[in-house]
């Protein structure tokens, strides 16, 4: 028979175990929440707009580090309320790589494809940048997906970066049309005060962009391929308050010597966040995707 401490203990353990089993219930629902996914909403194909160009291009979109459904919640929603594109297609992938699609893309015109990971915490950007490997493989071999755009935010466009110009094979099978970049950082050595310069790149201690250095210069591709890295500036500052602008403007030396087209602009007042949020930026990616 238990003594009275013994007792106590017990009750104690027992109370600390309902508490630690709550929340990690509480953390599974929160989590099933975020990787749910925005609601489709079909376009409606007797109002289309004239001033909309309406293709089989699909889009994908790329949250950044702890991003999820939230992220692109207000892109996804502002695009279908104005029948400008649709929610076709969630996929969703794990630590190891396997994806789960949920969706199609048969038939639909202006395809959002939104990319969920079930875990995305990693200090690094190198696990998801596999992760998003094999969702792009998994396009093309199942979906038979041949041109795609993107919109990343954040180290979602720091995988795909490197996610594409490392590999030769996603350069050949997919034909990348307009690559949409919110304040995505390649070159993480520079802090805020530095100066953007044609030679800064010769001074970066970023193995990282080094190497993507020498892998924009083999690498293929598509016909009339563009980037466009948006930034955003808070207050008066040379950062959004996550990313120095400078990390972001080093895109234009990876791009210099290409074909691609390189477009790049500031938005004042805003911050990491917003640059997936701001009525203006939203604005400025759809005219951008879909502008006639």
């Amino acid at each position: 028979m238990l003594n009275k401490k013994q007792l106590v203990i017990k009750i104690v353990l027992k109370r600390v175990w309902y508490l630690v089993f709550g929340i990690i219930i509480i953390a599974m629902a929160v989590q099933l929440y975020l990787l749910k996914g925005t609601p489709s909403q079909p376009l409606n194909m007797h109002q289309l707009r004239s001033d909309v160009s309406y293709t089989d291009t699909p889009t994908l979109l790329i949250p950044g580090q702890g991003g999820n459904t939230i992220t692109f919640n207000t892109f996804i929603k502002r695009a279908q309320n104005e029948n400008i594109a649709q929610s076709a297609m969630v996929v969703r992938v794990s630590p190891t790589g396997q994806v789960r699609v949920k969706g199609s893309l048969k038939g639909k015109k202006n395809p959002l494809i939104q990319i969920l990971y079930d875990w995305n915490y990693n200090v690094s950007f190198k696990p998801q940048m596999h992760q998003l490997t094999q969702v792009l493989i998994v396009l093309h071999q199942r979906y038979h997906v041949k041109r795609l755009n993107i919109v990343a935010h954040s180290y979602g466009g720091t995988e795909f970066l490197h996610a594409y110009l490392s590999n030769q094979r996603l350069q050949k099978e997919i034909a990348f049309q307009k690559i949409v970049l919110l304040g995505v950082p390649v070159e993480e050595s520079f802090g805020t005060n530095t100066k953007y310069t044609a030679w800064l790149f010769k001074k970066s201690r970023d193995a990282e962009f080094k190497q993507l250095l020498r892998q924009v210069k083999k690498a293929r591709f598509a016909k009339n391929e563009a980037v466009y890295n948006i930034m955003g500036k808070e207050a008066d500052q040379k950062t959004d308050g996550e990313v120095p602008n400078i990390q972001s403007q080093m895109m234009a030396t990876l791009f210099k010597n290409t074909p691609v087209k390189y477009v790049q602009r500031w938005y004042p007042k805003t911050t990491h966040r917003q640059l997936h949020e701001k009525k203006a930026i939203l604005d400025y990616v759809m005219q951008t995707l879909w502008g006639k």
